[in-house]
């Protein structure tokens, strides 16, 4: 009765790591889906974690002067991830605690396509969509919308993966682990970003 229950245990187990796309070579071509919501998260986490949810690209809210990012929104748009922030700005010269200059408040845009890096989610071809009037705010936009968005968007699906194994042994009586992730190729469809990968897993 034991061992049934041991190989039941094991069976759910493979069910749910092939749901979740967990690669083996048992099957080729498995499909990890990411959501919309997933990636934007990802990137909320990563760059508008702090208590105000802001991203300052100069100064922080104890400066006089200052510009800061905050509310991403990601969305898909034909092959492209699109990612839309609100931008405020306070710019000009610190004088006794004040910003002596202009404030400025509007929205900036950059889109770029889904690109595998071995056993992450990438991104490439960051393309500036959108930006302000201010030539001395975009000096600060443009580096924030081409470099540090997509490299915050980047996901190790592999370590996610892994996490998700943890204490395998506890709830299975098996280890179950997984040893190598290889990114094909991915594909948005609808709200989900589609990524094709295989790999290997071992079980003991």
């Amino acid at each position: 009765m034991q061992t049934s229950n041991r190989f039941q245990a094991l069976r759910y187990c493979v069910l749910v790591l092939l749901s979740l796309a967990t690669a083996a070579r048992l099957c080729n071509g498995v499909e990890l889906r990411v959501s919309r919501a997933a990636l934007e998260r990802t990137l909320t986490q990563q760059l508008f974690s702090g208590r105000d949810g802001r991203y300052y690209l100069k100064g922080d809210s104890k400066s006089a002067c200052w510009v800061y990012a905050e509310h991403p929104e990601l969305s898909f748009a034909g092959d492209r991830v699109v990612v839309r922030v609100k931008t405020h700005a306070r710019l000009g010269t610190s004088l006794i605690g004040k910003c002596v200059g202009v404030g400025l408040s509007t929205s900036a845009e950059v889109s770029m396509v889904p690109d595998a890096e071995g056993e992450s989610i990438g991104f490439r071809d960051a393309r500036v969509e959108r930006v302000s009037d201010s030539k001395e705010l975009n000096f600060f936009l443009m580096p924030f919308l081409h470099n540090q968005i997509p490299s915050s968007m980047k996901v190790n699906a592999a370590d996610v993966l892994r996490k998700a194994l943890e204490g395998s042994t506890l709830t299975t009586g098996y280890t179950l682990r997984l040893d190598k992730l290889t990114i094909h190729s991915m594909l948005i469809q609808g709200e989900y970003l589609v990524v094709d990968v295989d790999g290997d897993m071992s079980i003991k």
